[in-house]
């Protein structure tokens, strides 16, 4: 494993409506290509967030998607083609602009030395 080295991470967002610019962070997806093309992702749906931000908007129509997401990320051979494409490939796809409820962020780098902790105060400085 090496000592520190780059990595790439998107935040993860509920943008219920477009137009008023409005979003919840739900989500970071972090890529390290030379920490053994490590791909994580954590995500939570604060419901009484999104009851507050987006009424009209039932979590229960968020969550298989933002699920979907985590288990693409993951690898999980149920999640069909996507997630089994290479890491890099998966990140690709995960970080696309995208014109759904789930958006990701604009993609950010840094220097690391262990992704999975990295991931872990990211989501808290971020999402949680």
């Amino acid at each position: 494993m090496p000592g520190r080295s780059a990595f790439s991470y998107a935040i993860l967002r509920v943008v219920p409506r477009i137009e008023r610019g409005e979003r919840l962070n739900v989500g970071v997806v972090l890529f390290a290509r030379q920490h053994g093309g490590f791909l994580g992702m954590r995500a939570a749906l604060d419901e009484t967030r999104l009851a507050a931000l987006a009424p009209g908007l039932d979590a229960a129509d968020v969550r298989p998607h933002l699920d979907a997401l985590c288990a693409v990320a993951a690898g999980d051979p149920a999640a069909g083609p996507l997630a089994r494409l290479e890491p890099s490939e998966r990140f690709g796809w995960l970080v696309a602009p995208s014109s759904t409820v789930l958006q990701p962020s604009e993609v950010h780098t840094g220097m690391t030395a262990d992704p999975a902790a990295t991931l872990d105060r990211l989501f808290a400085e971020l999402v949680s």
